[in-house]
């Protein structure tokens, strides 16, 4: 209705404006026809200046517009203020999605119809070993080259996972990757990788750790179970008696041993860290610890070792004291049970110079070969088997100090040679270290 009055008027005034300038009777037809044709040209070209608005321009600056025009570049400013606003909070929320993903120990690829990379986070690029930008657009194929992953992508039954090795894999330190693929939209696929390296470490350890403890309590049963039928069947002298008891008695124990550092392990692992809120004198548990050794040195019955206790600076020490006192005894009996008769052991605290504390046991035994050293601390590990058994070790001793030191926040380090003798330090942190000169 606004437009075509004002139509109207347009008209209206041209006619009367062509009267006022002639006499014949048709020049206000003519000036009125003329006044339309005019606003119809003004108004496309108000027209077309929206329209290109509409296309090209920014709701920050609209054109200059009257009557309808102005009402529907009004409408639309608004309406691209609301589109604009949508539009922000959507990208601020995809943003946001894309850090989630970026920060999950999840790899995610997003792989087009011909299996090249659209989108990839950090993680998977870490754990196939390409570069998130760089390899965009690039066939995952050419980047991953393992035949069992290239045999899963192009054989399209994605049911189960595929299991490749890390870009960081070596033959000491294994990597192993877990990969998904899933199809979405119109033949695109996701891609999720998984490291599951230590995953599958706890599961070896699982099967080892079952297989240990069966060994180990077997063969004891087995020579207990030997030696009662003997007794029950044969008529045997005195001493036969006595000797077999004796073999008896020291299966028994060994089992005994067996199943108390079992125990101990449970109870670490089910126990919280230890506070500081008990401190202990070094230098006494360290008396403490060397006495119990050579008192075990001469039980055994092989000759007598010399168990020193090195002087050193007296400090406290924050933590458990029964786990403490069990991996210091642990490292000293190692020693007493793997060096000859005779031979020295010392032990002692050091003071490092970041304010932490270490306990060492050094030794003049065979030594170990570096190749073993890496291993020492897991659970049943031995260097020697046969050798184990007749010093009466568990295999179980190293991983508890292992353990003990790690929930104290410290670490084991361990120094040997062959012919040189072996160095067993735990080292603990500053904060587990209280020094009397401070």
């Amino acid at each position: 209705m606004r437009r075509l009055l004002e139509l109207l008027a347009f008209t209206l005034a041209a006619g009367a404006l062509a009267a006022a300038f002639g006499v014949a009777s048709w020049l206000p037809v003519l000036g009125s026809a003329v006044g339309a044709l005019l606003w119809f040209a003004f108004d496309a070209l108000r027209a077309r200046r929206v329209l290109d608005w509409l296309r090209h321009g920014s709701a920050a600056a609209p054109p200059l517009a009257v009557g309808v025009w102005a009402e529907v570049v009004e409408r639309a400013r608004k309406s691209f203020k609301i589109l604009n606003r949508k539009a922000r909070k959507s990208e601020a929320r995809l943003q946001e999605f894309l850090a989630a993903i970026q920060a999950s120990p999840i790899g995610v690829v997003l792989l087009d119809k011909s299996s090249a990379i659209e989108w990839s986070n950090f993680t998977a690029a870490q754990h196939l070993g390409f570069d998130p930008k760089r390899d965009l657009k690039q066939p995952i194929r050419h980047l991953v080259r393992a035949p069992e992953f290239i045999d899963y992508l192009v054989q399209g039954d994605y049911a189960q996972a595929v299991e490749i090795d890390g870009r960081d894999a070596t033959p000491g330190h294994p990597q192993r990757i877990s990969i998904n693929l899933y199809l979405y939209g119109k033949g695109r696929r996701l891609m999720l990788t998984r490291e599951i390296t230590a995953v599958e470490l706890a599961e070896a350890m699982r099967r080892d750790f079952v297989a240990n403890v069966s060994h180990e309590i077997r063969t004891p049963l087995t020579v207990v179970s030997g030696f009662i039928e003997t007794l029950q069947t044969l008529e045997l002298s005195a001493s036969e008696r006595r000797e077999y008891l004796e073999l008896m008695s020291t299966q028994a124990q060994r089992m005994q041993s067996l199943v108390s550092d079992l125990l101990t392990f449970s109870r670490l692992e089910g126990s919280p860290v230890p506070g500081v809120g008990e401190w202990i004198d070094a230098q006494a548990m360290l008396q403490q610890v060397v006495n119990e050794a050579q008192a075990l040195s001469e039980v055994l019955g092989r000759g007598p070792h010399q168990v020193l206790a090195q002087s050193g600076p007296s400090f406290l020490i924050a933590g458990a004291r029964a786990e403490l006192h069990s991996a210091m005894s642990n490292l000293l009996n190692n020693a007493v049970r793997h060096t000859p008769a005779g031979a020295q052991v010392r032990a002692g605290w050091t003071l490092n110079n970041d304010g932490g504390a270490g306990f060492y046991v050094s030794d003049d035994g065979p030594g170990i070969e570096a190749e073993h050293l890496p291993r020492l601390t897991e659970r049943f590990y031995r260097v020697d088997r046969s050798r184990s058994r007749e010093t009466g070790g568990t295999g179980l001793g190293l991983a508890i100090v292992k353990h003990v030191a790690q929930r104290h926040g410290g670490l084991v380090q361990i120094e040997s040679a062959l012919g040189q003798g072996s160095t067993f330090r735990i080292i603990l942190p500053p904060s587990r270290v209280l020094n009397h000169s401070d």
